[in-house]
């Protein structure tokens, strides 16, 4: 009876528990976090395992509470690995069982990332001083096992930054601001109310993202008045708009204008409203990916 048992006991533990592992964490000495992005348009909250590579957690601004996760390592895998992690018990803490937070995928020649909510989770286990950790066959040898653990040490402190980070994060991101359309009052450059902020919102955008690589403007007018001068109007907007990149630091060179006059409408002209709707610079920026 106490052999079945004993059987039925070791057959229940996941393969990690019978092999032998190969196992990288850091140490109570060498366990780092430290934040790396701490704008409101990007958090970063990194962990070094020494001599397998580096556990990252990233947010960016948006209108979602966005979290991923990468375990950046060194050697990256040779082949589509399958991988569990599970919230382990520090061996300073004995007697607390582990869990299994979720089954992965690592792709191959990839880091290995972890789902949304998975890594929320990783975070909560992590501020309760347990170990997430990562277990799967090495890709070079699958009867070599594999254990990556971060470690909780050093982690409360760093984890409240963090969130203080989340916490002001700018509630739109890039792409909410890479395609900007603006639009102006009847009759001179005065923009409109909703065109104010939108332009205010890339110019907060931009004072902390410094990336930009192109930003392409494109201006027009309604059919009221002359061509030619519907032509200077044009003009005078895409500079004016120009200048105002030019002052949230963007470089000249980087920045095109055309004024495009009466063409290319987007509505008739036979009413306020549609008229309103071809009075509109369009702004396209790109950056780095």
């Amino acid at each position: 009876m106490w052999l079945r048992v004993l059987l039925a006991s070791t057959l229940c533990l996941p393969f990690f528990a019978t092999a032998e592992l190969r196992h990288y964490v850091a140490s109570l000495d060498q366990s780092q976090w430290k934040l790396s992005g701490n704008t409101p348009i990007i958090c970063r909250l990194e962990h070094d395992i020494p001599s397998y590579g580096k556990a990252v957690f990233t947010s960016i601004a948006g209108k979602n509470h966005n979290l991923n996760f990468s375990l950046d390592m060194w050697v990256k895998p040779d082949q589509v690995t399958q991988a569990t992690l599970m919230s382990m018990a520090p061996a300073w803490r004995p007697g607390i069982l582990s869990k299994e937070i979720t089954e992965l995928t690592y792709q191959k020649y990839f880091s290995g990332e972890v789902p949304r909510n998975a890594a929320w989770s990783m975070l909560a286990e992590l501020e309760r001083g347990m170990q997430p950790t990562f277990y799967y066959s090495d890709w070079y040898n699958e009867s070599n096992k594999i254990a990556v653990g971060l470690s909780a040490v050093n982690f409360t402190r760093k984890y409240g930054q963090f969130k203080a980070c989340l916490a002001g994060l700018l509630p739109y991101s890039f792409d909410d601001i890479a395609f900007t359309v603006l639009t102006y009052e009847f009759g001179g450059s005065e923009l409109t109310r909703y065109a104010k902020a939108q332009i205010a919102k890339v110019q907060e955008y931009l004072a902390y993202d410094q990336q930009v690589e192109l930003v392409l403007i494109d201006a027009y007018t309604d059919s009221y008045g002359g061509r030619s001068v519907n032509q200077k109007i044009s003009e005078q907007r895409a500079d004016t708009v120009k200048k105002f990149f030019i002052s949230a630091g963007i470089e000249q060179d980087r920045i095109y204008t055309v004024g495009h006059g009466e063409k290319r409408h987007v509505a008739s002209n036979d009413t306020i409203d549609e008229r309103a709707r071809n009075r509109r610079v369009v702004i396209r920026i790109s950056k780095p990916m």
